[in-house]
């Protein structure tokens, strides 16, 4: 888990500091301002942020897990460069800003002060909003990469967690930190992690097929490499480096570093010129005497806090000298080489005053200044230049500007190239390498040895193929590989017991070439191997499947009928009793959903993405009639909609016999229809007014429940336990349901439940879920069948 972590972390660490930084500021001003009664409004807003950012997490959660596979890459693709875009503007705005945005802060909210509340809660809440959706997509996007979302959030709950505690000592003057050093260390860290970010997005989409090219690896390591030991999986935890890359990965990898990372450092390194001499004379020509501090600039001893002067002094001493003044305080920002290295952060560290400290222009020196008195002479503290004295010029740089992103572009494959060299060219330890091809499937296969085993399958002929370690006599499976490219290596992971093992090698286009057969008897015990499953052991499923939806589909055109009767002759009443019928009448067809293609958006289409909501012209069928028969519409308004909805209902049954049905739908659907009734009906958002989604859910239930007996003999001949399992918890989900319909047939809308009610119908069909879950990796269609 911690080994993907760390990306997340940094970004929780950065993006909460500038958040914490910026309502530090904002509470400064108004403490400072006599303005305390106001300090609920910046609250408000920072609330508000919060929650904006956490409901935009969750958008992408819920979107991302209702597209099917590839789109599910593309969209996973797609927010990767966008996170991309964002942490690199972010990076170098930080850079730019890091020195003055207190005073633009300050300046914001002043200016807010005099407009009223709204505008006060809407400075936090833009300020901190922003912060807030860049951390939900980034963060969002590591969880894509590493698969879990465990990883990610605790990283990034660490990183808030330790910037809050920072931004509390900044405020109270209890710590110094050197925040624009800060800020170009992470940010340059974060350069490096977003490279990989983009690679693994560039992935995502050639794998979706949006991007050409997934085949065309640059290098393949998983022969020299384990991809389960410890190194590999932190690196590719962090950066995104896999054992396996394609060329257009290394190429967007490589670029975006070497360009990005060198405008970074070039800016790092330009915004601190090297001359102090000016700070020097600019002090003279104020008429200061000797071993005084300029006007304005506050001085600290051990024993007494700093005094100072006016605003408008320091601020001509900081004109004078080349330095941009802080314009809430007049502290001048250090600007020369030496201020930068010994000074802290002027932003936080140096303006936020403690909570409780009076309101004065003639403020205490913050706990990150440094004197403006000559420092005393020693090793470490570089004496300052006497009047009139020559100035010795700036050392010049060891190295150019170059040598950091060069380096830190060639060090990973500096660092692949020195494991390769150590290893030998030979395959990671204790992992054995199977050669796999047309002419020979499972070169190099011995009787491996009992338990979990990680296999290196390369693919050594001239077409992609699917591998699998199969049972020979009874055609089962134990562990696949699919599409694996002449050249690469895949690894395959499987529990070896005591039985018999042999490839399978499944060329595209050729035929299927089994290895010879090995046995392993000695101490391996039993292991589950999976029976494979052809398009021909889901035909007869599938075509009793396509009848009853052609049957459902005939008593929904006799229903959706009556409706439309209902309305056309004025009965309200009549036409509420008859809607549900057939709204629950198409809801037990969901396993067909996936087919209906643009009927169902027609028939059973929400509101959801339409501009106009209930309004939208696009909005039809059974929740538009829904929202009017319980939103006071009269008849008249919607018998047109009732006459669409049946004339659409006549278009789909005509057209389902046309319609392709993949055989490979069926398994899947065992699982998504009640996983869409978690997400729709369960949590309210498909109810337009009838409060009967516990009516449909129950009609999801008898769907899925049809769907399950025709599939059962073949889930029981790969795993009797299954479907035992599953009734348990259908029966218990079916009566906390049923609980809720009266004897009049009337149902308890879903906001009128208890708690505790809620809570334990949430709870049994999320562990129907699980158990539903193996059903579509049972069922699999394999073409080594």
């Amino acid at each position: 888990m911690w080994d993907d972590a760390f990306p997340s972390f940094l970004i929780g660490l950065r993006e909460g500091l500038e958040a914490g930084l910026i309502v530090s500021v904002l509470v400064a001003t108004l403490v400072r301002s006599d303005q305390r009664a106001r300090l609920p409004h910046v609250w408000t807003g920072v609330a508000a942020a919060i929650g904006l950012s956490m409901s935009f997490g969750a958008v992408l959660t819920f979107t991302a897990a209702n597209l099917p596979g590839k789109s599910q890459e593309g969209f996973g693709g797609t927010l990767s460069l966008v996170a991309v875009v964002f942490v690199t503007a972010m990076v170098f705005w930080m850079r730019r800003s890091a020195r003055t945005f207190s005073g633009e802060i300050k300046q914001k909210v002043t200016a807010a002060l005099g407009m009223g509340a709204s505008v006060l809660i809407a400075t936090s809440f833009l300020a901190v909003g922003r912060e807030g959706l860049e951390t939900a997509l980034f963060l969002w996007t590591t969880a894509q990469a590493a698969g879990s979302s465990s990883g990610p959030l605790a990283g990034a709950a660490v990183g808030l967690l330790i910037a809050a505690a920072l931004c509390w000592g900044l405020y109270r003057r209890v710590l110094h930190i050197n925040l624009t050093r800060f800020f170009s260390i992470t940010g340059a860290v974060l350069i490096v992690i977003a490279a990989g970010v983009l690679g693994y997005g560039m992935r995502d989409l050639q794998e979706a097929t949006v991007i050409p090219g997934g085949t065309s690896y640059a290098f393949d390591l998983s022969a020299h490499l384990d991809p389960a030991s410890w190194y590999v999986t932190v690196v590719q935890g962090t950066l995104n480096l896999t054992p396996q890359m394609t060329w257009l990965q290394v190429g967007v990898y490589g670029a975006y570093l070497a360009i990005v990372m060198t405008l970074f450092v070039r800016g790092v390194r330009g915004a601190t010129p090297a001359k102090p001499a000016p700070v020097a004379s600019a002090a003279a020509q104020a008429g200061t005497p000797d071993g005084a501090a300029p006007a304005g600039v506050a001085v600290a001893t051990a024993d007494k806090p700093a005094e100072s002067t006016t605003s408008a002094s320091a601020a001509a001493v900081a004109q004078a000298a080349g330095t941009p003044a802080d314009p809430g305080t007049g502290i001048a920002v250090a600007s020369t080489a030496v201020e930068a290295e010994r000074s802290t952060a002027p932003v936080s560290a140096g303006e936020v005053p403690s909570e409780g400290g009076a309101a004065s222009e003639h403020e205490p020196a913050a706990a990150g200044e440094k004197s403006a008195e000559p420092a005393a002479s020693g090793p470490d503290q570089p004496s300052a230049p006497a009047e009139g004295a020559a100035v010795t010029p700036s050392t010049p740089r060891r190295f150019p500007r170059w040598t950091v992103p060069a380096a830190l572009v060639a060090a990973p494959a500096l660092i692949a190239g020195i494991t390769i060299a150590a290893s030998s060219g030979k395959p990671a330890s204790g992992t054995p390498v199977v050669e796999v091809s047309v002419a020979d499937c499972g070169k190099g296969f011995t009787a491996p040895k009992p338990g979990r085993q990680t296999f290196q399958v390369r693919n050594t002929g001239s077409r992609t193929s699917e591998i699998y370690l199969i049972d020979p006599v009874s055609n089962a499976v134990y562990g696949e590989v699919e599409g694996i490219a002449p050249g690469t290596t895949r690894a395959l992971i499987a529990t070896v017991g005591t039985g018999s093992y042999a490839w399978r090698c499944v060329p595209n286009g050729g035929k299927a070439v089994t290895s010879a057969a090995v046995r392993v008897s000695a101490g391996g015990g039993s292991v589950q191997a999976v029976l494979p499953v052809s398009e021909k052991d889901l035909a007869a499923p599938l075509a009793a499947y396509r009848t009853y939806v052609d049957q459902g589909l005939a008593d929904l055109q006799t229903k959706t009928r009556s409706l439309q009767s209902d309305l056309d002759a004025d009965k309200l009443d009549q036409a509420r009793k008859d809607w549900l019928p057939a709204h629950t009448q198409y809801a037990s067809l969901g396993a067909a959903y996936g087919t209906f293609a643009d009927f169902d958006a027609k028939i059973n289409g929400r509101t959801a993405g339409l501009a106009g909501g209930v309004e939208d012209p696009a909005f039809t069928g059974f929740h538009r009639i829904e929202y009017g028969l319980w939103h006071g519409q009269s008849a008249a308004t919607l018998a047109p909609y009732a006459k669409q909805l049946a004339a659409d209902v006549d278009a789909l049954r005509k057209d389902f016999p046309k319609q392709d049905f993949e055989p490979a739908d069926l398994p899947l659907r065992t699982h998504e229809i009640l996983e869409n009734t978690l997400h729709r009906e369960l949590s309210g958002n498909a109810d337009y007014g009838s409060g009967t989604e516990l009516a449909t859910t129950e009609a999801n239930l008898d769907g899925t429940r049809e769907l399950l007996t025709l599939l059962r003999p073949l889930i029981d001949r790969r795993n009797a336990k299954v479907i035992p399992a599953v009734e348990t918890w259908m029966r218990r989900t079916e009566q906390l349901v049923l609980a809720q319909r009266a004897e009049d047939g009337t149902w308890t809308p879903l906001d009128k439940l208890s708690d505790t009610d809620r809570q334990r119908l949430d709870g049994s069909v999320g562990q129907l879920l699980e158990e539903l879950a193996p059903i579509p990796d049972l069922l699999e269609i394999r073409k080594a069948a």
